[in-house]
């Protein structure tokens, strides 16, 4: 359902409260929003119910882990996501393959190959660290490429936010649904690329383990891949200090080909959750754990709401 274009007087409020958030973390220079950022998400994530799922949700990931590693890596997670918010305003300003050393691209061979083929690929990755930088990677490169977003329920909002995404390189943008699928398959058609997040609670998706728990995985990038034989290739993003990231482009998850393909799809999405896992398990405090990524009966089994 398209976002409503006559704003309620709530609506209106919102928009100015965000205009005025772009504005004022907009003035001031990238490191000092970054900085900011991250001191606000600290003071005030803990006190918000996300807090509360990603407590929970740590719990179950990591049973054998202390309370209080638990708690430090909620925390830092804070940190990481307020520095995400501050520095959105200037996401314009993070360049990669520039010599300034803020957006480092290890396996970049791998995009120049796809944009060589004049065949598109599917790119997946999850929420690591500042995932925004991750699309504006391809894009810079010259990878004619189509990402996925969600859009904001305010219009005013949702303009402002594709009109940074499309400073920074992102200037296809489909909509998740109906309509924004049916735009990722004609750009597959096209031997265009297209770029999903696949970390988060799918419910129309596959039940695939993650951290030793089956949880509802989206299907559909591997479908996509299969559909148009085109390559799955992972991203995965980590900050290395301050306003510094490194971005590394993965070997392409190789979709089974002998076998009936629902078996192939339940395959390769088990494959994905691995190496979603096995990147958060490297930087944990560096994904987005406020989602509700398992469901609720996972919680009970485990007993993370006793804790």
């Amino acid at each position: 359902m398209a976002a409503p274009t006559d704003l309620t007087l709530a609506g209106r409020l919102e928009a100015f409260a965000f205009d005025s958030y772009m504005d004022l973390f907009g003035a001031m220079p990238l490191e000092s929003a970054s900085r900011r950022g991250a001191r606000l998400l600290r003071a005030l994530g803990p006190l918000t119910p996300a807090h509360q799922t990603a407590l929970k949700n740590l719990r179950l990931a990591y049973p054998n882990e202390s309370e209080s590693w638990r708690r430090d890596v909620a925390r830092a997670m804070w940190d990481g996501i307020g520095r995400t918010v501050g520095e959105f305003p200037h996401l314009p300003e993070i360049r990669a393959y520039c010599d300034d050393g803020r957006l480092e691209v290890d396996g970049v061979e791998k995009l120049d190959a796809v944009k060589a083929s004049g065949r598109g690929a599917v790119f997946i990755s999850g929420h690591f660290a500042n995932w925004e930088l991750m699309p504006a990677a391809i894009a810079q490169r010259g990878v004619v490429c189509h990402m996925t977003y969600r859009p904001a329920n305010n219009p005013k909002i949702d303009a402002r936010i594709l009109t940074i995404r499309q400073h920074y390189g992102a200037k296809l943008q489909s909509a998740k649904g109906v309509s924004g699928g049916v735009g990722l398959q004609r750009g597959l058609i096209r031997g265009e690329s297209i770029a999903l997040m696949n970390d988060q609670k799918y419910n129309e998706g596959v039940a695939a383990p993650f951290f030793g728990h089956d949880c509802m995985t989206a299907d559909g990038p591997t479908r996509l891949a299969m559909r148009h034989n085109a390559p799955l290739i992972p991203f995965s993003l980590r900050r290395l200090e301050g306003v510094r990231y490194r971005i590394t482009i993965h070997d392409p998850i190789v979709i089974p080909t002998d076998v009936a393909a629902d078996i192939a799809v339940r395959d390769t999405v088990r494959r994905i959750n691995a190496f979603i896992e096995a990147r958060v398990r490297e930087a944990p405090e560096q994904w987005f754990w406020v989602h509700r990524r398992w469901p609720k009966e996972a919680w009970t089994t485990a007993g993370v709401d006793r804790a």
